[in-house]
């Protein structure tokens, strides 16, 4: 059970009014119940309010399965709450929670009308994640009274609770709903009034980039979304998360962006406007980017678009030995999958002595399976027996397959590539590991680009289930089809893409995180509140800003350059703050200082 953090009698704000119950404001009046408060529930549909009293109590009977509440506290929290179809019944609230669709008009109506219902003291929130929370303030007689109180979906679970200032808000009213948010169990972020706050603000820039990298056929919706889950660790797809908010409501939200920023990356994608007009707007009406089961189900059923059952590939080649170039841990990562996996490596690097440390890396990676109970050390010895450590690249003549995980430096990965076309026999499938240059420029230093296909590993390899596996347009459909069986071998899930800069998940990872650089160059919010926002408002692992520090701001910089010369779009140069922290040498956790400070090791 949520409960207060603090005597709720103590609060000023102990009656609160929600206006609209469909799916969030049903879940606001949940968590204000949960912790004390008397909810008067508010919606003209008096259906869509007996639809909020089932829902709650569906929820506090689950909640009493489960052992999280007692039955006295369930009948506690149901008779805290009334509901009621006239707006007049918010006369004796404290704070009035606006959670109506997203339209000036139809806000903008409510806020009148409460003025002349209310009393003067009370605060009036708007839910709103789009509007101008100053515009509907200016709406009111007493705009100093008015701010915007943004949940996040399912309120009871989600923490963030974005508390919006307008100009013309008073200190005083936004302590008093930040105290709230506290009391019911909420972490709150202050922020300014701009469309789509922090959290929204960046998380449908990249859900737009998502649904236009579909509209243009990149990939299939099913890769972009696994691509993302497995290689960021996200809870959703991209496609899937616009489905669950709405294809209606992400339009709505880009479209108040795009008018306040004017950066086409908020420019709503066509294919938003099309599914939204078509009336497929997601899981609401049973089918939007996907087909699901009933309108309002989560279940995803086969339609036209999904992939056949076991995939209709060519036949491919036989692959029995693997050679990896490098020495780095990328290499000696995908070294270790491939062995554990049963396949003869040979692990080349450009001196016997790297190789040899490299292989002596993996040996402590297996060492630590055995440690922790996920292999015997029985058969620790032996994935280690099937790695061959050399110094040349001569050995790689009996391989089928070369996998590349050297330098990001396209002179360095051409220029093996060319040795490896001497040295590998013909039919051996040349793949490089590359997460952001063009597969056929290294296919293109060879005298057979036919076999040249990208094999993007994610690190760390071991852990990591996602392949991207690129195509160029000289790539054999048999080298494909080898590359993907080969990918099911070693437990790893591939997804297809073409042959351009950053692929998917770096094309949609790296702008989202240039926007929240750009945020703190604007001091619109800080690192702190931006990294809380994305992750108990988006779900997301970490922050952008700690993940900015991981990855490393150099890498992150290069990237955002490659992808800013392939596409040329403004809005993804790399933020001057990024570059400035480079050409500091403030490189992230690897320097000690990136957006952060850490302690030194």
């Amino acid at each position: 059970m949520a409960t207060p953090l603090s005597d709720p009698s103590q609060s000023p704000l102990q009656t609160v009014a929600v206006v609209g119950l469909g799916t969030m404001g049903t879940g606001i009046a949940e968590v204000l119940a949960k912790a004390g408060r008397t909810v008067i529930g508010i919606d003209v549909s008096e259906a869509q309010a007996a639809k909020c009293v089932a829902a709650l109590e569906a929820s506090t009977a689950r909640g009493v399965e489960r052992g999280r509440l007692t039955e006295q506290e369930r009948a506690g929290i149901l008779g805290r709450v009334r509901t009621s179809a006239d707006l007049r019944t918010a006369a004796d609230a404290d704070l009035v929670i606006e959670v109506a669709p997203e339209s000036y008009e139809v806000k903008q109506q409510i806020f009148r009308e409460l003025d002349g219902i209310v009393r003067p003291e009370a605060i009036l929130a708007t839910g709103t994640n789009a509007l101008s929370v100053t515009r509907l303030a200016a709406e009111s007689s007493r705009p100093e009274r008015v701010l915007g109180l943004h949940f996040f979906n399912p309120a009871p679970a989600m923490k963030l609770v974005e508390v919006v200032s307008s100009v013309l808000t008073a200190p005083a009213a936004v302590t008093a709903v930040t105290d709230l948010a506290l009391d019911l169990g909420k972490e709150p972020v202050a922020v300014g009034d701009r469309p789509g706050f922090v959290a929204d603000g960046l998380l449908f820039g990249y859900l737009n980039q998502a649904a236009a990298m579909y509209e243009a056929k990149y990939a299939s919706r099913e890769d972009i979304d696994a691509a993302m889950r497995l290689g960021c660790g996200l809870p959703m797809g991209p496609l899937a998360l616009l489905d669950l908010i709405g294809v209606d409501t992400a339009r709505t939200v880009l479209e108040a962006m795009y008018a306040a920023s004017r950066d086409r990356l908020h420019a709503p994608a066509p294919i938003l406007k099309q599914l939204s007009e078509a009336g497929l707007t997601g899981r609401k009406a049973g089918r939007g980017f996907y087909t699901y089961e009933a309108p309002g189900s989560a279940v995803v059923v086969r339609d036209a678009l999904t992939p056949p059952e076991g995939g209709d590939l060519a036949p491919g080649r036989e692959i029995h030995s693997v050679g990896v170039a490098g020495s780095g841990t990328m290499a000696s990562g995908i070294a270790e999958v491939f062995a554990k996996a049963g396949y003869e490596v040979v692990l080349a690097a450009r001196s016997a002595e790297k190789a040899q440390t490299a292989k002596a890396r993996i040996g402590k990676s297996l060492a630590r399976s055995v440690d922790k109970g996920r292999m015997t050390a029985e058969t620790a010895a032996q994935t280690l027996d099937r790695i061959t450590a050399t110094g040349t690249y001569d050995d790689f003549a009996g391989v089928d397959l070369a996998v590349e995980a050297v330098a990001e430096d396209l002179e360095v990965k051409r220029q093996l590539f060319a040795a490896l076309d001497k040295v590998c026999k013909p039919g051996a499938i040349l793949a490089t590991t590359t997460s952001s240059l063009p597969v056929v420029a290294c296919a293109r230093a060879t005298s057979r680009p036919q076999d040249v296909i990208g094999m993007h590993f994610f690190n760390p390899a071991p852990a990591m289930k996602l392949v991207e596996v690129v195509r160029t347009v000289l790539t054999a459909d048999d080298v494909h089809a080898t590359v993907r069986e080969v990918c099911g071998r070693i437990r790893k899930h591939p997804v297809d893409c073409g042959d351009r800069a950053g692929f998917i998940v770096n094309a949609l990872l790296f702008p989202y995180l240039n926007n929240a650089i750009k945020m703190v160059e604007e001091h619109y919010a800080s690192l702190d509140d931006i990294d809380a926002a994305m992750k108990l408002g988006g779900g997301y692992p970490m922050g952008p800003f700690e993940l900015l520090d991981v990855v490393g701001l150099d890498v992150s910089l290069a990237i955002e350059k490659v992808l800013h010369r392939e596409f040329r779009d403004p809005g993804l140069a790399p933020a001057p703050l990024l570059e400035h922290l480079v050409a500091a040498g403030c490189l992230g956790r690897k320097t000690g200082r990136g957006f952060r400070e850490y302690a030194k090791r």
